[in-house]
């Protein structure tokens, strides 16, 4: 067994194990404040130490991100709030707690941990890999069974398809969510993450960031992450720490103002070219006002469609399954030749489709990729919520210019469009808005 999974093992995020008749929904669940004073890490035999005099402050339920170059000693700050490597001087609370004076095993179940390869058990199935820690806290069969289903369905994984494979039947990505998954199993309030998304695709990887702070938004841990991608950091943080050799603090604020004061030359390059769009980053597409489109639902009279489609001006529609999920979208021509109601189709894997977690960064990148213009924006288990249009992106970009990215926003901090007087003018084949009346947009 290789040395990270070993790891995994031990701190997939559970309760404490004196707390096995503890409800999995307990208080400790709720994010906790991190405080690291002065910590040190020295190894034997070297001059210099790995992490020298680290003193931070982590406010509970937020996520931050760890930046730097490599061997900056990062992942080693880190693995010292769980004490898989064991400061050797210094002080770390969690919770107010000094961690140097809980037991090392016990102290690792009460906090979730998520590495790059996911650390899944290869001989153990899905169910049996996220029921680990509950079981090594002695829970009841049922409610971990119930738990094991809880996560999984929060993952966005079938529990159904997905609790009795094995790993090797898993992507990539799947393995990372079931990894997350696990780590959440006894609802630990801290989470320990170690470039999890670094190993993965660029569209996967935007997925399953789009997931953490979806899933981050319900339950409120206190997440320490791990990434070389300052965009990354960018997009996920609450806060960023911007480190150098031996995790010495460079910068350490909210992405909005390191990316508006970079502290020196080193963040500056971090940063990069581009400072104002990276801005772009710390909008969601769930914060702004999606445009309707015209859809129709597997099983509807396509004639009917076919009228709503013309009555609102626009050669396609998107069709959606039985669960309000995008499935492609479909043209005039089609919906012409279709006979009775519409069939269940296999989902266009190339369609434009982002999560309300997305950011407008992630929006436009799509959108270039979109035959049609716009992108199509799902919600929770993935169902349809609308479109969002390339204006609403330049229109960001515009005030953002004009030196007023605070303007226009909502309760949410999200941007508003453009109102309605100012609403541009479309061709007949832009699938966009459609006409009042004529659209139908999930809750």
């Amino acid at each position: 067994m290789s040395e990270s999974t070993q790891q995994s093992a031990g701190s997939t995020g559970a309760g404490s194990a004196g707390s096995a008749d503890r409800s999995e929904h307990s208080d400790n669940g709720h994010g906790v404040p991190i405080d690291l004073r002065g910590v040190t890490k020295r190894y034997p035999g070297q001059r210099a130490a790995a992490v020298e005099d680290v003193s931070m402050h982590i406010p509970a339920g937020e996520i931050v991100v760890f930046v730097g170059p490599s061997g900056c000693g990062k992942t080693t700050t880190m693995k010292m709030i769980n004490r898989l490597i064991e400061p050797t001087g210094g002080q770390i609370l969690l919770g107010g707690d000094d961690v140097s004076r809980r037991n090392a095993d016990e102290l690792r179940r009460g906090i979730g941990y998520v590495i790059q390869a996911g650390g899944l058990f290869p001989h153990l199935t899905v169910g049996a890999n996220i029921g680990l820690v509950p079981g090594l806290l002695r829970w009841k069969s049922s409610r971990t069974a119930e738990r094991v289903e809880e996560l999984l369905d929060m993952v966005g994984l079938d529990p159904a398809q997905y609790r009795d494979r094995y790993p090797r039947e898993l992507s990539g990505g799947q393995q990372q969510r079931v990894g997350v998954a696990r780590a959440l199993a006894a609802d630990p309030p801290v989470l320990l993450m170690d470039e999890p998304f670094g190993a993965l695709d660029p569209i996967t990887r935007q997925h399953l960031q789009d997931e953490l702070l979806r899933i981050q938004e319900e339950l409120g841990k206190t997440i320490v992450f791990v990434t070389h991608d300052f965009d990354e950091a960018v997009k996920l943080g609450d806060r960023i720490a911007v480190l150098a050799e031996r995790s010495r603090i460079v910068q350490y604020d909210t992405p909005a103002e390191i990316l508006a004061n970079p502290a020196d030359e080193s963040v500056e390059g971090f940063v990069g070219a581009g400072a104002a769009l990276k801005q772009l980053t710390l909008r969601r597409v769930g914060g702004v006002d999606l445009d309707e489109a015209v859809t129709a639902t597997v099983g509807e009279q396509a004639n009917e469609v076919a009228a709503r489609t013309r009555t609102a001006d626009r050669e396609h529609c998107i069709l959606l399954d039985e669960r309000r999920r995008p499935v492609r979208w479909m043209s005039l021509r089609e919906l012409d030749r279709e006979q009775g109601s519409l069939a269940a189709r296999r989902r266009d894997e190339g369609m434009a489709v982002v999560g309300t977690q997305a950011t407008l960064n992630d929006a436009l990148d799509t959108m270039l990729t979109s035959s049609h213009g716009v992108v199509v924006v799902t919600g929770r288990r993935d169902t349809y919520q609308g479109v969002i249009r390339v204006e609403t992106v330049m229109h960001a970009i515009q005030e953002l210019q004009s030196g007023n990215p605070g303007g226009n926003h909502g309760n949410d901090g999200g941007l508003r469009p453009p109102a309605a007087n100012g609403e541009p003018e479309r061709g007949p084949d832009d699938p966009s808005a459609a006409g009042a009346g004529t659209a139908e947009v999930a809750p």
